[in-house]
């Protein structure tokens, strides 16, 4: 997969910038296929045009007979940095062709009419249908795993993660009771989950393997090796044993109440979208990059 100084550069009065690639870049090696985020400069944010090519990249995945196997990982020093809040790049103002949904376009709407219709195709309806690509999916962590990162990291079957990977939500600092594909209570003990929100504090890779959120825990220099490896041994078995297995395992976790407690969420979720938007600047609550980076350092 190219690394993040594969990327080419341009010189101008600020020093060297990358050249506009795009933001996702996919491969197949043999039955595995890889699909990297690619917008190293800015911790791999997810904007809409990201998040699109995400969705079109694990269509191909899904369409393609010789795939086995997908592996989700993040160009750079990071996986993801979460939801893209602030980059040159931010696009969630613009109308994309929607996919995972019926609402209406959000671009020439207002207030929860607009948010709740853009997160409902972008945030959570994008997840859930990845959740259920009937091949399995491995991500790759390395670096951040923050907010929206963590979204992209639990759709995905299996988690391998360097050493140096950290997760994160913070986004109670913005009085939002977390990131809104909500499934902190199925991914780690519900305890944890709570210690994980309330403080926003940064659980290490090590930890998330001992509350059984990740499968693995490598050095950073094998993480690669290590994932491939893996999604080969899982190549090995049949597709549709695969395919069954995988949604065995989901509707498990969906009469343990995943979908019914992700959307039980998602409304409390918009509920202080509209209580930031009427008490606060914005309806993130005046909490822009700088700010939460400040309180997350």
């Amino acid at each position: 997969m190219p690394a993040a100084h594969d990327s080419p550069e341009r010189v101008s009065q600020d020093g060297p910038e990358p050249v506009p690639t795009e933001p996702v870049l996919y491969e197949r090696r043999g039955p595995v296929a890889y699909v990297t985020m690619n917008r190293p400069r800015y911790r791999n944010a997810q904007n809409s045009a990201m998040t699109y090519a995400l969705d079109a990249a694990l269509y191909r995945a899904a369409d393609d007979p010789d795939v086995k196997v997908v592996v989700l990982a993040g160009a750079g020093d990071h996986f993801s940095a979460g939801h893209d809040i602030g980059t040159p790049e931010r696009d969630a103002h613009l109308p994309f062709e929607r996919r995972a949904g019926l609402w209406w376009d959000h671009s020439d709407k207002q207030g929860a009419e607009s948010r709740f219709a853009r997160e409902s195709e972008v945030y959570l309806g994008m997840c859930r249908r990845w959740r259920e690509l009937p091949k399995p999916v491995i991500a790759s962590v390395h670096g951040a795993c923050v907010a929206g990162g963590l979204m992209l990291a639990w759709v995905c079957d299996l988690i391998v993660a360097s050493d140096d990977a950290f997760f994160a939500d913070p986004v109670v600092r913005m009085g939002i009771p977390g990131v809104e594909y909500f499934a902190h209570p199925w991914v780690m003990p519900p305890r944890v989950a709570k210690e994980f929100l309330f403080t926003g504090d940064r659980m290490s890779a090590r930890r998330a393997y001992e509350v059984g959120m990740v499968n693995r825990v490598v050095p950073r220099g094998e993480l690669a090796a290590t994932t491939g490896e893996l999604a080969l041994r899982v190549a090995e078995m049949p597709r549709l044993g695969l395919a069954l297995t995988k949604r065995a395992v989901n509707q498990a976790e969906d009469l343990q109440g995943l979908h019914a407690g992700m959307d039980s969420v998602f409304g409390l979720h918009h509920l202080a979208h509209a209580h930031n938007a009427e008490t606060a600047k914005d309806s993130l609550g005046g909490m822009d990059v700088r700010a939460m980076k400040e309180a997350s350092a």
